[in-house]
């Protein structure tokens, strides 16, 4: 009987929560998503806010970088919304946007042209884009956002 219990109990947690602090954060892992290998998450949602985990244009089939800029920056952006998603929000309910690059002149302007693509009309996010000496696997951008997700009752 302690078997099925068990069985219950597991079956009730949240799909997309990994695990819980004290405070009831909870850790995001939707189905769909990238591979987190290390020590992070791909995202936490603590109360109503939904916290994104940087992303860069990992295409989440391979668990490796996408070929080409444009291709690159929009899979980080589909990355972001996938894990927003799995909690109900939409890229319109992204509150913040800090976009790291490896070369400003070189893609500012394809992340402007890409993030309008997705988003397809305001509301735009308050954003900060930075130039950076490097980015992890010496990638081109990495994208952390944060997103309003007010729980359901």
């Amino acid at each position: 009987m302690r078997s099925l219990a068990v069985l219950v109990v597991v079956a009730m947690a949240p799909f997309a929560a990994v695990a819980q602090s004290p405070n009831g954060v909870r850790t995001l892992d939707p189905p769909g998503a990238i591979k987190a290998e290390g020590t992070w998450s791909l995202g936490a949602r603590a109360g109503d806010f939904v916290f994104v985990a940087g992303m860069q244009g990992v295409d989440p089939a391979t668990n490796k970088l996408v070929q080409g800029d444009e291709a690159r920056i929009r899979q980080a952006f589909l990355n972001i919304r996938l894990i927003a998603q799995s909690e109900g929000a939409s890229l319109q309910d992204c509150v913040r946007l800090t976009i790291y690059v490896s070369d400003l002149g070189r893609v500012a302007a394809v992340v402007d042209k890409v993030q309008a693509e997705l988003w397809g009309k305001p509301p735009y996010p308050p954003r900060t884009m930075v130039e950076v000496r490097r980015l992890f696997d010496d990638d081109i951008v990495e994208i952390d956002s944060v997103f309003y997700a007010p729980k359901k009752p």
